[in-house]
């Protein structure tokens, strides 16, 4: 399967979404990937659920939604009706992961779990198989902008075998600090899907940059 390109909208212009939003739907990403932060999790606040429900009327792309709160699971029907496809909440967060993933799907979207770059891959055993998509973080959450953290190949490297073991068709996504220089590593070591912030909207060019990661 080729790789997936999601743009992170945290990186976007927030005074002009709109034309952000409407440059994705026009480029060969299939994905737009939006950061929800809520400055407890992380030491950030991006934007929420009015935001959400705003744009959702401007793409029909898929909306691969990363909640980065304390108690993801009493927001899930909520994010829902916003127009989320794809719900990730973090493994560090979620004390009863295994319930919320499957409120998630019981939701009617696909599951997704986040871990941070200092928890295991070996922490979603028990769960892999019951998910969609492994969001991998590949910085530490809460800002845009971050280096990407090399171990993270490692990491890669090891949900692929776990995913084997497993029996998983869960999806392995990267975000954090992916661009050009690293995209194709990425992909040869197993990445299915590239979340892209700053590489898309702070290039001269940013649809053509789309188009350079998904190539």
């Amino acid at each position: 399967m080729p790789h997936l390109v999601a743009p992170s909208l945290l990186s976007a212009d927030f005074a002009d979404l709109k034309s952000a939003v409407h440059m994705v739907d026009e480029s060969p990403a299939p994905w737009l990937h939006l950061d929800v932060m809520d400055g407890v999790f992380v030491p950030n606040i991006s934007f929420g659920l009015p935001v959400i429900r705003a744009i959702r009327p401007l793409t029909k792309k898929v909306f691969d939604v990363h909640l980065m709160i304390v108690r993801p699971e009493n927001y899930i029907t909520a994010f829902r009706d916003a127009g989320a496809n794809l719900l990730s909440v973090h493994i560090e967060a979620s004390p009863h992961l295994h319930r919320t993933v499957q409120a998630i799907k019981a939701a009617g979207m696909k599951a997704g779990v986040a871990i941070n770059p200092h928890t295991p891959v070996s922490a979603l055993e028990e769960v892999l198989a019951d998910i969609d998509l492994v969001c991998l973080m590949s910085v530490n959450p809460g800002f845009g902008g971050q280096q990407f953290i090399p171990r993270t190949y490692q990491k890669i490297e090891a949900l692929v075998e776990l995913r084997k073991k497993t029996g998983s068709k869960a999806l392995i996504e990267i975000d954090g600090g992916v661009g050009t220089g690293n995209a194709r590593q990425l992909v040869h070591t197993g990445a299915d899907v590239l979340v892209a912030g700053n590489s898309v909207f702070g290039a001269p060019d940013p649809a053509a940059a789309i188009r350079e990661l998904s190539a």
